[in-house]
C-alpha cells in the first residue's frame, strides 16, 4: 500500500480500506497523546530557555537547573514525537522509488522497510535498559533526579515503533491502510 498522500499513477488502482483493528485503535490513541505530550514539553522547553535568558540578562542572576531540564524534555519531544512519526509515516522516505515498482514489489518492499523499522525499536529498547541501569544511581546536575530519566524517552519510543512498525505490518498484510492519527 502506498502513501496516503501520494497520488496513484494507475487509474484502476483502488484506495486501501483504513485499518480498524484493535491495534490500530489503541496506537491511534497512543500517537495522539504522544504528539499532545511532545507538543507541550515544547511549549515547556521554550518557556524554560525564555526563563534562563531572562535571568541572566535582565536578572543577572541565571538560574542553574534550566539548561539540564531544557536538554533533558528535548530528549522525551525529539524521541515521542520520532516514534509518532513513525506511526503516522512522518519520518523521511523514498516514496518516489516506491510508487514507480509494481504493487506486489512495493509491498514486499514496505513490509521488509517496516521490519527493519521495528528491529531498530528493539534495538533502542534494548540499549536504552541497558545505558539506563549502568547509570541508575548518578544524579543529574542541579536537577537531583537520577540519570535514567534521559533514557526512559529512548526505551518508550522504542516500545511505540515496535507497536507502531507491528500494526504497519498487520495492515499491509491485510491490504489496509494505517490512517495517520492527525486526521
Amino acid at each position: 500500500m502506498s502513501d496516503p498522500h501520494v497520488a496513484s499513477h494507475e487509474p484502476e488502482a483502488e484506495a486501501a480500506r483504513p485499518s480498524t483493528g484493535l491495534l490500530s485503535r489503541i496506537n491511534a490513541v497512543v500517537a495522539r497523546v504522544g504528539m499532545y505530550l511532545s507538543v507541550s514539553g515544547l511549549l515547556v522547553i521554550v518557556t524554560i530557555v525564555f526563563y534562563q535568558v531572562f535571568g541572566r540578562y535582565v536578572l543577572n542572576s541565571s538560574p542553574t537547573w534550566t539548561e539540564n531540564l531544557a536538554l533533558v524534555l528535548i530528549l522525551y519531544v525529539t524521541l515521542i514525537g520520532a516514534a509518532v512519526g513513525v506511526r503516522d509515516a512522518g519520518h523521511i522516505g523514498m516514496d518516489s522509488l516506491l510508487v514507480m515498482l509494481p504493487d506486489q514489489l512495493r509491498e514486499k518492499i514496505e513490509l521488509v522497510i517496516h521490519v527493519l523499522v521495528a528491529v531498530f525499536g528493539i534495538a533502542m529498547v534494548y540499549n536504552g535498559w541497558i545505558l539506563g541501569a549502568s547509570v541508575g544511581t548518578v544524579k543529574i546536575p542541579n536537577l537531583g533526579l537520577p540519570e535514567v530519566v534521559r533514557y526512559v524517552p529512548l526505551i518508550a519510543s522504542g516500545v511505540l515503533i515496535v507497536s507502531f512498525s507491528i500494526e504497519h505490518i498487520i495492515a499491509l498484510l491485510r491490504g489496509e491502510e494505517v490512517v495517520p492519527s492527525w486526521n
